[in-house]
């Protein structure tokens, strides 16, 4: 199946494959890199309590030879042109991903491929990337403000995976085996869960053949699309947690249950992240910072995962300062979820989020992770046209309904860390009320 679509000065191609893997390619006219990835659905989502972090774990080993490719070899032979060569891990997917000059993709690509495909997963190799995950554990815990947002989510998504530390925990980690490594990668790394991405100088069909032949050098023997388990909320109450530590400030989270990534009304939601904490402009920073220096930093995020999602507010602030800071924040969330915005704050917000949509478009790499994660996640391409169609569209009622629906005071939920001086019950009790 081929399908081009044409917007402007990007045309975007994709080719399902015999196998259930899918291509898809972005052309970007008089560019001279490309951004080349392959995404995988096995992210964290789709670990267990005894394998926690076992996602993570595989994604560093990837890098650590293959059969074709020593370690040394992969990294110097993308970064011998001059290239950059990366993966992550998230909650439900894994990303392997390059930026190199338009030249050399075929060889990225072949490097990519059998990296994810055919790793050697050494014992020895193994031994020494435990060591290193379990200090970027240490570190995790040791940064205040990665700790808050891991408190956070254990009240949002509790006994749940999404709940749980990606990196995992210096149990889980200390006790996966290599034929731990091994199931995981066979049942999870198959073509039916696989996009291979890319954006720039490229030609879509040279790329594809060169896909299909590389596959050809490859065997699998399990090829069933990932599954997960789906998360109810079901908490109807304000949630609190705390870990008291000596340090300077309190670093606050606080989260309400979200929408997933098929909402239609994730753009509305998007708008309202813009207004409240995106950028200086936004009406938290200037509450709470400029016009009354409560914080040094303070912004929001939406998160949005195949079935479920949230809303966040973080910052970092003077112990003193808690329970204003507190008090004006839920004030402002009362605000919008009551009296619409202003058209011409609704216009800026606007213009906001499609111009940083439209700028990170313009790089290569940026391009092929928007491209491979909608098709991955949304098995279609997600195109600019169609988010600027939908942004503007959206009317100021739309963003108060919305903003009262998840900012119900029953929804909220509250993480701390840092020296609190309230107990746990006075700021029930205060979160309760205001």
């Amino acid at each position: 199946m081929l399908l081009s679509l044409n917007l402007k000065k990007f045309m975007y191609e994709t080719t399902i494959l015999d196998n259930g893997a899918r291509l898809v390619s972005g052309y970007l006219e008089e560019r001279e890199s490309v951004g080349f990835g392959i995404w995988i659905r096995a992210g964290a989502r789709f670990e267990n309590i005894a394998n926690q972090g076992i996602a993570h774990f595989l994604e560093h080993l990837l890098f650590k030879g293959s059969r074709n490719y020593s370690s040394k070899k992969i990294k110097e032979s993308i970064e011998g042109v001059g290239g950059a060569l990366n993966g992550f891990t998230s909650e439900e997917f894994c990303c392997y991903f390059v930026k190199i000059p338009y030249q050399h993709l075929s060889m990225a690509a072949d490097i990519l491929l059998d990296m994810v495909i055919s790793p050697l997963l050494l014992e020895q190799e193994i031994e020494k990337e435990r060591g290193v995950i379990l200090e970027e554990i240490k570190l995790y815990y040791d940064l205040p403000q990665n700790y808050v947002q891991q408190l956070l989510d254990e009240i949002l998504w509790p006994n749940h995976s999404l709940g749980r530390n990606i990196l995992g925990t210096y149990k889980t980690i200390k006790n996966i085996k290599r034929e731990q490594l091994l199931f995981f990668k066979k049942r999870y790394y198959t073509p039916v869960n696989m996009v291979i991405a890319a954006c720039g100088n490229l030609k879509h069909e040279n790329l594809l053949k060169k896909i299909k032949e590389a596959f050809k050098k490859y065997k699998f023997n399990y090829n069933r699309k990932n599954t997960f388990k789906e998360f109810v909320f079901r908490s109807h109450q304000p949630e609190i947690k705390i870990a008291s530590r000596s340090i300077e400030q309190i670093h606050l989270a606080i989260g309400f249950p979200g929408i997933s990534r098929n909402d239609p009304r994730r753009y509305a939601l998007g708008l309202l992240h813009v207004i409240l904490g995106a950028n200086m402009s936004s009406r938290l920073f200037n509450e709470v910072r400029e016009k009354r220096g409560l914080a040094y930093d303070i912004g929001t995020q939406a998160q949005f995962f195949l079935d479920t999602g949230s809303f966040l507010i973080h910052a970092g602030i003077d112990k003193k300062n808690l329970k204003s800071c507190l008090k004006i924040i839920f004030k402002e969330l009362d605000k919008i979820s009551r009296c619409p915005v202003s058209l011409k704050e609704l216009k800026r917000a606007k213009e906001y989020y499609l111009g940083q949509l439209s700028i990170s478009l313009e790089d290569t790499l940026e391009h092929m992770l928007w491209i491979g994660e909608s098709m991955l996640a949304l098995d279609r391409i997600h195109t600019f046209k169609e988010s600027k169609d939908r942004i503007n569209r959206i009317s100021a009622e739309e963003i108060s309904r919305i903003a009262k629906d998840i900012f119900m005071p029953l929804k909220r939920k509250l993480a701390l860390v840092g020296p609190i001086a309230e107990t746990k019950e006075e700021l029930f009790a205060y979160l309760s009320k205001i």
